[in-house]
């Protein structure tokens, strides 16, 4: 194993903090990153690895030699593809929610695998939260606002949120006229992954925002489940305009105080700030910029 492919074995090892994972990820067998790792502590002289029965910890020395192999290899990456007439190639790890994959995403995918044909996609797909650097994740794309300050953000665009509930559940507790007379209705609760409290319902009331906490019988924290709940007549829901389009048109559900929806959600494409971007990930920044710049959200 040359000098690079062993940085790019000791940054999977940091990242994943684990050998089976990184090994894994290398395509290597897992004594062979062992043997590698000690290999390069020895050359250096210090340990770079402070290895425990689960996980496996940079120590400072590590954390330096990480910092200084990322940027390196990063460099790398960028005088070869400037020699290689820059064409993307590799494996890009991405992780978006499953709706906004099939409806946006997996449509164009043909034609961006078409334009870069040396490039593979591993698409995860989940409501949780993803921890990129451990879980060795290139970017994500989110809805929300995002915290996590070690994080670049790009903006793609806005999502329309929209109040929706079923007919059935209309009958029976009737349509509100305003925020002002949601007396006696309920809601179905979503739970947050990152606070995991129930999210307050959000009307927009004269250029202000108000939150409103119905009583909810069901609790969840999956957006399909909620959305299916929603059809079953089990409360007001709030979502994105665009996963309820089908319902909407075929009568399944209805849309509730239209004249005042809850305020847009920004989507970002998310990526660690201490990498810099591969020809990879920058093509498929752009690429992703264009389907949402472009899409009705």
């Amino acid at each position: 194993m040359d000098r690079f492919d062993t940085m790019r074995l000791f940054v999977r090892l940091v990242e994943r903090r684990s050998f089976t994972a990184a090994a894994a990820d290398l395509g290597l067998p897992r004594s062979t990153a062992s043997e590698v790792l000690r290999s390069l502590e020895a050359h250096l002289g210090v340990r770079l690895l402070e290895r425990t029965t689960r996980h496996v910890m940079p120590t400072l020395d590590g954390d330096e030699y990480y910092r200084r192999c990322v940027a390196i290899l990063s460099d790398v990456e960028e005088a070869e593809a400037a020699m290689r007439d820059a064409q993307p190639r590799g494996l890009l790890r991405v992780d978006a929610h499953p709706l906004l994959t099939r409806t946006f995403i997996l449509p164009k995918l043909p034609d961006f695998l078409a334009r870069h044909p040396l490039m593979e996609l591993q698409i995860g797909q989940g409501d949780r939260l993803v921890d990129l650097v451990r879980e060795g994740v290139d970017c994500v794309i989110r809805a929300g606002q995002p915290e996590d300050s070690g994080m670049i953000q790009r903006r793609l665009g806005t999502i329309a949120e929209i109040t929706v509930a079923s007919p059935a559940y209309l009958a029976k507790h009737g349509m509100p006229s305003s925020p002002d007379a949601l007396d006696g209705h309920q809601m179905v609760g979503f739970i947050s992954s990152r606070t995991g409290e129930v999210l307050p319902l959000e009307f927009s009331i004269g250029g202000a925002l108000r939150e409103v906490v119905l009583p909810s019988r069901i609790r969840v924290n999956n957006s399909d489940t909620m959305a299916d709940l929603a059809r079953l007549g089990f409360g007001l829901v709030q979502a994105p305009r665009y996963r309820f389009v089908d319902d909407l048109a075929s009568g399944t559900l209805v849309e509730v105080l239209s004249g005042h929806p809850p305020s847009p959600t920004p989507l970002s494409a998310l990526y660690p700030q201490n990498r810099q971007l591969t020809l990879r990930l920058r093509v498929f920044l752009d690429w992703i910029g264009r389907i949402f710049g472009e899409a009705r959200l």
